[in-house]
């Protein structure tokens, strides 16, 4: 018998009038970028990268490869998961998170869904929780790097200075108070249900949940002491996935501006603010028009010219529909596989 939150269906959120707003300003946006910019150089560099773009896609899957091999080590079950199973899992829920406004919201419960064939629903929560502790905690150091080298490498404008300061203290206030909430093992989840249990407010899905929440949140703290080994792999791994991102931003540049490419230094900063612009607009659907807009300042500051950063945007956002529709395809798999087995 296929359990009720095995179905990928029900973990489809309706769509919030934030994401739609979210959606028709980053259009708009999108178009009037487009409309100073000009659409003559952004044609010419997508003319430039050609079927460079090839490489481009692959190496974007090779990233989600590297993520889907730290979920494999994050995973306790004997003979659990593998990465044939964590791959298209990852690929349907960044899909059914990049089209959606609710983000991790829907893509995370969507992961887990899709493995339960092969683990149980808390040891595949168990190992996503874990995966992303690790991943956050590379993307944190990634972009406070990349955000104090713009700040000291180059002359930015006051306002994105300004910005940059404030992201780079949330960014080191975020780190330390996971640190300390990790250190103490302080269960908030838990512990915020319980209190508005005891006062008999708050979703009663969630409390009568209350128990099975205290375990996992036992599991996710307690992974470092049954696996000790296993933390410099995974974190290695992470630490890939963004090394790929700036080999990925280099290539790009390259098939662009030729001789003129930038150094490792304004690489790897445009591949951290890709990762801040990802985190921050999480609820746009597919970034539309923050990615090309956010991407096309930084690229004018760095002095790479008009043109290039719009059209950076826009050949991720090609492989992004690329990967995404491949996600699609796995979610759309599984769910007849499920439908042929009831049969």
């Amino acid at each position: 018998m296929t359990p009720v939150s095995d179905n990928p269906d029900r973990t489809t959120p309706r769509v919030s009038p934030i994401g739609v707003v979210g959606a028709v300003l980053g259009v708009l946006l999108f178009a009037y970028t487009l409309r100073q910019t000009g659409l003559a150089p952004i044609g010419e560099g997508i003319r430039r990268v050609g079927l460079g773009l090839i490489v481009i896609v692959v190496l974007a899957g090779l990233r989600f490869a590297t993520r889907a091999w730290a979920w494999v080590l994050c995973d306790e079950t004997p003979g659990g998961l593998r990465l044939r199973d964590t791959f298209p899992a990852l690929l349907a829920g960044d899909a059914a998170g990049n089209l959606t406004p609710l983000g991790v919201f829907v893509s995370e419960p969507m992961k887990a869904a899709l493995v339960r064939h092969r683990v149980t629903l808390m040891s595949a929560l168990s190992g996503i929780a874990v995966e992303n502790l690790f991943y956050l905690l590379t993307v944190a150091l990634v972009i406070a790097a990349g955000t104090a080298a713009l700040l000291f490498e180059f002359d930015v404008p006051r306002t994105l200075r300004t910005a940059s300061l404030v992201g780079l203290t949330l960014v080191a206030g975020v780190v330390l108070a996971s640190g300390l909430v990790l250190g103490r093992q302080w269960k908030l989840v838990s512990g915020a249900i319980a209190w508005l249990h005891r006062r008999d407010v708050g979703p009663s899905a969630l409390r009568v949940r209350l128990e099975k929440l205290r375990t996992l949140e036992d599991s996710v703290y307690g992974f470092h002491q049954r696996h000790p080994h296993r933390a410099a792999p995974i974190l290695l791994l992470e630490l890939a996935f963004h090394a790929l991102g700036v080999v990925e931003v280099w290539i790009t540049l390259v098939l662009l501006l030729g001789g003129a490419a930038p150094g490792l230094l304004t690489t790897f900063i445009l591949e951290a603010v890709n990762r801040t612009i990802m985190v921050l607009f999480k609820f746009v659907p597919l970034r539309i028009g923050v990615d090309e807009a956010g991407t096309e300042l930084l690229a004018r500051t760095l002095g790479l010219g008009a043109g290039v950063g719009v059209t950076m945007a826009i050949v991720r956002k090609v492989r992004m529909l690329f990967w995404t529709a491949v996600g699609v395809v796995f979610l759309v798999r599984r769910g007849l596989a499920r439908q042929a087995a009831r049969v």
